[in-house]
């Protein structure tokens, strides 16, 4: 993989950044952490080099600062919302939140839960908590809220909810997913501050869209397209524009509500200490880019990959039709088209040609190995294989696997687990090929090839299953499928 994002420099400046913020504010800033605090998949697919894990990193070089304070809806909590990365409930992945970032090496000080109106879910989340020592804070509903600034920055408005006890200079206030309260939550502890002398800050860390190149630029396209179901829209900012003369790139909800807040910390401390939305950033990922071109590249393949994830999700009845349209027209604006994406017209023709499900996947130098249906194995499973074996440079001509070793495994599923489909999955081909690498050479030099399918693409004509996708997954191939459903 080419590179184009340095690490390391984004790393250091970025710590550096919220360092300066921390010691405008007079030692004690507020971040609100937007996105994922580790396992950033998305930034590392359009920043190549980028880490997955560098923002937690980052926040290592601050741990000896930095205290988290992690907020759930209490609606989620009623509802049991789902992380559908995860596929786990808002609730369990606080509870998985804490364990990683202690396990990191960071000290998380408090569970908020907001908008709470005594719900029943949300009293027992807090009975657990505390039993395992967290302490918990609840924030409440404000009638008029965001509008009613009066109200809201008031003993009645955010005097209501309960002061967050932190002992930090930085805090950083994260949550499991969008539209859990993090900004009002930072906004309450402005006002509670305050009140008590303190003349805390507010800032606010999200990596998408960068605020420092273009409004079209592939990488900022590929953040509208990852978020095509909120249907965020990146825009220039006018307040930026207007009072530096500078165009910056900002998301339509950050400019929409920049006018509430700063009436808000206008309430709070006499005066606002930003003059944009742009302003309140500390988002360092711009200055880090190397090579232009390898991210602008890797962010056209983004949203072609984006693209398909829609139109899949529409197949299954977990998109609307709007999201989808949403894809497509952000490939105009990107102009690319699926063919773009090397292993869509390799994989498709191989299926029109053989009149059945096919798979292409991308090698490390451009060669496009394929799979197809067959007897033994489907196109996942065959794909797998040979992919393994041209990284080994064993013969095509040479069994990873005996067909007879197969067969068994077949009439197992089919004679007495019940399954219509006789033909091997990807999980149960890689079991048959670790368990022939204990006596074959060729089985187990094959299986030594499997980290190098790390980050290749891969394609199939059909939509797989969840037990082929998950396998992908965690082999960390980048999957696209035509939305189609194998008959």
């Amino acid at each position: 993989m080419k590179i184009g994002f340095d690490n390391q420099k984004y790393l250091t400046m970025q710590s550096e950044h919220i360092r300066e913020r921390i010691n405008h504010f007079g030692n004690k800033l507020y971040l609100e952490f937007g996105g994922k605090l580790f396992d950033d998949y998305h930034a590392s697919r359009v920043l190549p080099g980028f880490a997955p894990d560098s923002k937690l990193q980052m926040l290592l070089q601050l741990s000896s600062q930095a205290e988290i304070v992690i907020v759930i809806n209490a609606a989620d909590i009623e509802k049991n919302k789902i992380r559908h990365d995860l596929g786990i409930t808002y609730d369990l992945d606080v509870l998985r939140l804490i364990q990683v970032y202690r396990d990191k090496g960071l000290y998380v000080g408090s569970v908020v839960i907001t908008r709470y109106t005594g719900q029943a879910t949300a009293d027992q989340f807090k009975t657990k908590l505390e039993h395992l020592g967290i302490k918990v804070y609840r924030h409440y509903p404000i009638e008029g809220y965001p509008n009613n600034i009066a109200h809201i920055v008031s003993d009645e408005g955010y005097g209501k909810n309960d002061y967050i006890e932190t002992t930090r200079p930085l805090v950083i206030v994260t949550a499991p997913g969008p539209g859990s309260g993090k900004m009002a939550t930072c906004l309450s502890q402005l006002y509670h501050e305050n009140k008590r002398g303190v003349k805390a800050g507010y800032a606010k860390f999200e990596t998408f869209p960068i605020w420092n190149i273009p409004l079209k630029h592939p990488v900022n396209l590929a953040y509208e397209a990852a978020t095509a179901d909120l249907n965020d829209l990146n825009m220039i900012d006018p307040f930026h524009l207007e009072a530096y003369g500078k165009t910056t790139v900002n998301y339509n909800r950050d400019v929409e509500i920049y006018p509430v807040l700063a009436a808000m910390f206008e309430e709070i401390f006499g005066e606002c200490p930003y003059k944009s939305p742009t302003d309140m950033g500390v988002n360092m990922a711009g200055n880090c880019i190397v090579d232009d071109e390898v991210c602008q590249e890797a962010s056209r393949q983004e949203i072609i990959r984006r693209y398909y994830q829609s139109m899949n999700r529409l197949a299954n009845d977990e998109a609307t039709k709007e999201e989808v349209y949403k894809c497509e027209l952000l490939m105009k604006q990107a102009k690319v088209t699926t063919n773009n994406r090397v292993v869509v017209p390799a994989a498709n023709q191989l299926a029109a040609l053989t009149g059945a499900p096919a798979a292409a996947l991308e090698l490390p130098d451009g060669t496009i190995v394929t799979g197809k249906t067959g007897s033994l194995l489907g196109p996942s499973s065959a794909v797998l294989l040979n992919a393994v074996k041209t990284l080994a440079g064993i013969e095509d001509s040479i069994h990873l696997i005996s067909p007879t070793f197969i067969e068994p495994i077949q009439e197992l599923k089919t004679k007495y687990l019940g399954s219509k489909n006789p033909r091997l999955h990807t999980d149960e081909v890689l079991i048959a090929l670790s368990t022939c690498a204990a006596t074959d050479e060729h089985a187990k030099k094959a299986l030594e090839q499997l980290p190098k399918l790390n980050g290749l693409q891969i394609h199939t004509s059909v939509m797989l299953s969840d037990v082929d996708i998950n396998t992908f997954k965690k082999l960390g191939l980048q999957l696209t499928s035509e939305p189609v459903r194998e008959q």
